[in-house]
C-alpha cells in the first residue's frame, strides 16, 4: 500500500509539471497573437477615414459621356454561286461517239468536248456538194446563154433556183454537223460528265457541267424589314465559316425588285472576285450590311442597362458636396450593335455613367471611385473607363 501511495504522489507530480509547461506556451502564442493584431489594427487605422468610422462606400469606375459614333450591321447567311456556270446539253438527238474531256479538267471556251455520230449528216454533206457542183454548172451555161438571148428565162430561173436551194441546204447540213460537235461555251472546269460513250444525247438533258470560278456571287434572303435601310452599291463584309481568315469587303451588286410572299424576304446579291479559287459554288458566306450610321450618338455598354416596371435604366453620378452618390436614371434607348447600345434620351454630355460596380449599387448608396485611397474625399488620379 506505502509503495502504491508514493507511485500515485510521484504521478501527481508530473502531471502538474506538464500543466504548469502547457500554461506558459499558451501564454507566448497569446502575446504573439497580441503583438499581430497590433499590426492588422495600425493597417486598419492607416486606410480608415480620420473619424475612424467604416468606409461602406462602393467601389465604382465611371465611363463619361460625349458624342460617339454609332454603327448597326445587319448579319445575314448567304450562298455562293458561280457567275458563269453552264449545264451543257445537245442541241439534237444523237449516239455519244466521243468524250474528249474529264472531270476536273480545265478548258478553255471552244473546246470540243463530245463529238455526235454524224455519219448521216456527212453522207448528205456529200451528196449535197455534188449536186450542188452539177447545179453551179448548169447555171454557168444558163446564164451564158441568156446573155445571148437563147433558151427561155424560165430556163436560167430554174437552174439560179435550183443552184440557191443547194447552198442553203449545205448550210443546213453543215449547222447540223456543227451541232453534232459540243464545244465549251465558256471557260471554266468539268465538274461533271453525266453520259458514256455510246449512250444516246436528247436535247434538255444535261451532258456536262461546266464551272468558272473567276467570278462568283453571293446570295442571300433578307428580310423586308431592311428594304428601306439598303440600297444597290452599299458595302458589305464577307466571311467565311470555311476560311476563318478569309475577309472580303465589295459592295451590293442587286437587290431584288420583289418580295417573296412565302418568306416575306427579298433577294440580294454581291458580285466578287475569287482571286485564288479557294471559294466553291454552295459554300456558306457570313454578311454584314452597315444598315444605320449616327455620328453623334450616345452610347453606353449594354451589359449596365437594367428593366423593371418603369423601364430601362442605368446608374449615374449625382455629386453633393464632397460626397458623390449612385443615382438611378431612366432612359430611352436605341439600336444595339455587339456589346454597346446608343441612349435616345435620359443622358447629357458630361454625366458619369457607373460601369463598373454597377452590380452593387441602388439608388441613393454613396459611392467612391476604384483609383482612391484615402477616406472621404474626392477621389485622385481617376481613370476614366472609355468605350
Amino acid at each position: 500500500l506505502l509503495m502504491i501511495l508514493i507511485a500515485n504522489c510521484q504521478k501527481s507530480d508530473n502531471e502538474v509539471i506538464e500543466m504548469k509547461k502547457e500554461v506558459t506556451e499558451k501564454r507566448n502564442e497569446i502575446d504573439q497573437l497580441k503583438k499581430e493584431i497590433k499590426i492588422l489594427e495600425a493597417k486598419i487605422n492607416k486606410n480608415s477615414p480620420k473619424n475612424g468610422q467604416v468606409d461602406n462606400r462602393i467601389l465604382i469606375n465611371v465611363k463619361k459621356i460625349g458624342f460617339e459614333k454609332f454603327v448597326h450591321y445587319i448579319n445575314q447567311n448567304g450562298t455562293i454561286e458561280a457567275v458563269n456556270s453552264a449545264f451543257i446539253s445537245p442541241e439534237m438527238n444523237g449516239q455519244i461517239k466521243k468524250i474528249y474531256v474529264k472531270e476536273g479538267q480545265f478548258v478553255k471556251k471552244g473546246k470540243l468536248l463530245i463529238k455526235l455520230n454524224s455519219s448521216v449528216i456527212e453522207n448528205n454533206i456529200n451528196e449535197v456538194k455534188t449536186a450542188l457542183k452539177l447545179a453551179k454548172t448548169v447555171y454557168k451555161k444558163r446564164k451564158g446563154l441568156w446573155a445571148k438571148k437563147i433558151g427561155s428565162e424560165i430556163q436560167f430561173l430554174e437552174a439560179e433556183t435550183n443552184m440557191e436551194s443547194l447552198k442553203n441546204r449545205l448550210g443546213t447540213l453543215n449547222a447540223q454537223l456543227d451541232m453534232t460537235r459540243i464545244k465549251a461555251p465558256i471557260d471554266g472546269f468539268i465538274e461533271t460528265v453525266f453520259p458514256k460513250e455510246g449512250e444516246l444525247a436528247i436535247p434538255g438533258v444535261q451532258i456536262i457541267q461546266l464551272i468558272n470560278l473567276d467570278k462568283l456571287y453571293i446570295n442571300a434572303d433578307v428580310s423586308e424589314t431592311y428594304l428601306p435601310a439598303l440600297r444597290q452599291g452599299d458595302w458589305a463584309e464577307l466571311t467565311f465559316p470555311a476560311y476563318p481568315n478569309l475577309k472580303i469587303t465589295d459592295s451590293v451588286y442587286l437587290i431584288g425588285h420583289s418580295v417573296n410572299d412565302k418568306n416575306r424576304t427579298f433577294k440580294l446579291k454581291i458580285r466578287i472576285d475569287n482571286l485564288d479559287g479557294k471559294l466553291k459554288p454552295n459554300n456558306l458566306a457570313m454578311i454584314r450590311l452597315m444598315d444605320f450610321v449616327e455620328e453623334k450618338a450616345i452610347i453606353v455598354p449594354s451589359i449596365i442597362i437594367k428593366r423593371d416596371i418603369r423601364g430601362d435604366y442605368l446608374y449615374t453620378l449625382n455629386r453633393e458636396d464632397k460626397r458623390v452618390f449612385a443615382k438611378k436614371q431612366y432612359i430611352k434607348i436605341g439600336l444595339s450593335e455587339g456589346s454597346h447600345t446608343m441612349v435616345l434620351k435620359g443622358l447629357n454630355i458630361g454625366d458619369e455613367v457607373i460601369v463598373e460596380g454597377y452590380n452593387l449599387v441602388s439608388n441613393g448608396i454613396e459611392v467612391k471611385f476604384k483609383s482612391e485611397t484615402t477616406g472621404i474625399g474626392e477621389r485622385k488620379n481617376r481613370q476614366e473607363v472609355v468605350n
